[in-house]
């Protein structure tokens, strides 16, 4: 590969165009073939282009642009935000130690000012129950990853077993704690820093 084409390359990466061009494809419920009728271009190019093994001219682009009736700048529009929090399981760490009744472990812990967090907690077998104020005058889901979680708000009470779900939207307090005699783990999803108070 010449040092112009991986410079070109390098240089469109951010705008992700095979990526755009795939999605577009897969959204219109299209196949290469049809696509190839549509443009006059060959499967092979269509191919090629969709996974970034070929540079598109602005004319092919054009062409398939047209197709799909969308304008050029859905191809090299700026992103006005993107952020990706890898957390890995190795660099993981609870905050909490020994017979507290729950411990937490954020899950995108490297992101300042999250619009999201997202966080693993764990409740002791038999705990006590801990109020979740973070989903006061909020929104937020709770996924049970393992064991039971006992939830009550409002003079209701309810058990998730593992796998079940909620989504959550209150301006009350809710109370969780472990049901029964294991562990629990649940994700919970929420906007903003949670608070959650023993």
């Amino acid at each position: 590969m010449s040092k112009t084409a991986s410079y070109a390359l390098w240089a469109l990466e951010p705008y992700s165009i095979g990526l755009k061009l795939r999605s577009l494809r897969t959204k219109k419920h299209m196949t290469l073939s049809r696509l190839a009728t549509e443009t006059g271009l060959s499967t092979a190019l269509l191919s090629k282009l969709e996974t970034d093994r070929m540079i598109p001219t602005l004319p092919t682009l054009a062409t398939i642009a047209r197709v799909y009736g969308v304008g050029m700048s859905y191809f090299f529009s700026e992103p006005s935000r993107h952020a990706l929090s890898i957390t890995r399981k190795a660099h993981l760490q609870s905050e909490g130690r020994g017979p507290e009744p729950y411990k937490i472990t954020p899950l995108n812990a490297s992101l300042e000012k999250p619009q999201l967090v997202a966080e693993m907690i764990e409740f002791a077998p038999g705990g006590a129950t801990a109020s979740a104020d973070c989903y006061r005058e909020s929104s937020g889901v709770i996924y049970v990853l393992e064991g039971s979680l006992q939830l009550e708000a409002g003079g209701m009470e309810e058990i998730l077993e593992t796998g079940d779900c909620a989504c959550v939207e209150s301006d009350m307090t809710l109370a969780w704690s472990a049901a029964g005699k294991h562990r629990c783990r649940i994700l919970a999803v929420l906007p903003g820093k949670p608070r959650i108070e023993g």
